[in-house]
């Protein structure tokens, strides 16, 4: 209808449904807040939040949501990732936190809109934050029980046996070796675990639990495990150390418990020819390690660990271990041999 299509003089008549209203003064407003009693930490500028959401309209209609795609909305606060609004609405939250963020569309999406968001639209998000972490946070440790002696503590190289279980800072379990019935077996230090596992395993002694909490650029990334751990998620250990076996020093994989035989050679070539094969050579590791002579580093395979060990000291490749070739570690800067 045009103003040539009304008479002059017309009394009109309007039915209105007010959608929304703002003022371009308007800043955003928080409401219905939910805060946990535990909020050790709230978020601030440059951190990393993971949280679900759904998105509405003043009328209530659901322009997009988190948990219809079953994955939270990761990004970085305060560095204008997301829309103004949000940016500053997402400040000064707890893990675990829902609040409501009410967004004028100057600091939304402004007079145009976006997809199915209406041009000038006031938006709505109720938000429910997962978790939130700082690229710059390293790993945290609460140690709940320790015995009485703890004075064999944790070490690079040591082999350890623990139990754990596994969950996300909202409490959710992602894995337990209590609830398979077996321990989680790894050499410390060796890339066996995340980093921030590793880290938190260090300086431990037999018995202790500890809690180890550890940010995702210490975990699994920002890939996480498919189907297993969320992507930048992070992640609490409940630890129990139950057994540890002391590890060899930096760069050994054998040493020995005592004197080196002066004519070690000849004991390992026992046939006497002068040459020493693999056989013979692994014989002879076994025989030192069963009598306590000898020690192999614990937690790996001890058949690869000696046929490294021969590798080195056939120095030619061809199969064999002559007098020539044969030296202890000591004599030698490379190898890690005897």
């Amino acid at each position: 209808m045009t103003r040539k299509d009304i008479p002059g003089q017309a009394s009109l008549v309007f039915d209105v449904a007010l959608l929304d209203l703002h003022n371009p003064k308007d800043s955003i407003s928080i409401e219905n807040k939910v805060v946990p009693k535990s909020c050790e930490r709230i978020s601030q500028s440059g951190d990393f939040l993971r949280y679900h959401y759904n998105g509405t309209l003043l009328d209530g209609t659901l322009f997009d949501s988190s948990y219809s795609r079953n994955r939270t909305f990761d990004t970085y606060i305060g560095q204008g990732y997301v829309i103004p609004g949000m940016d500053e609405g997402l400040l000064g939250v707890c893990i675990g936190e829902k609040r409501r963020i009410v967004v004028p569309p100057h600091l939304g999406y402004g007079e145009e809109g976006r997809g199915n968001i209406p041009g000038s639209a006031v938006l709505v998000f109720d938000i429910h934050v997962i978790d939130f972490h700082n690229p710059s946070d390293s790993i945290s440790i609460t140690s709940h029980y320790k015995p009485p002696d703890c004075s064999v503590l944790s070490k690079k190289g040591d082999y350890l046996k623990y139990h754990y279980n596994a969950s996300l800072l909202d409490g959710t379990l992602l894995d337990s070796t209590w609830n398979l019935g077996k321990t989680y077996n790894i050499v410390l230090g060796s890339g066996q675990v995340v980093l921030g596992m590793d880290m938190g395993l260090r300086e431990m002694c037999v018995g202790e639990k500890r809690t180890v909490i550890i940010p995702p650029h210490l975990g699994y990334g920002e890939a996480g495990v498919d189907g297993e751990v969320p992507g930048s998620a992070v992640l609490v250990f409940d630890i129990e150390l139950l057994e540890l076996v002391a590890g060899l020093p930096e760069g050994y994989m054998f040493i020995w418990n005592g004197e080196v035989s002066p004519n070690l050679f000849e004991e390992i070539d026992k046939d006497g020819n002068g040459e020493v094969l693999l056989e013979e050579f692994s014989e002879y590791i076994h025989a030192q390690v069963a009598s306590g002579k000898g020690k192999l580093a614990p937690g790996f395979d001890a058949e690869l660990i000696v046929k490294n060990m021969f590798t080195n000291q056939d120095r030619n490749g061809d199969g064999k271990v002559i007098a020539e070739e044969f030296k202890l570690k000591d004599q030698e800067a490379k190898h890690d041999e005897l």
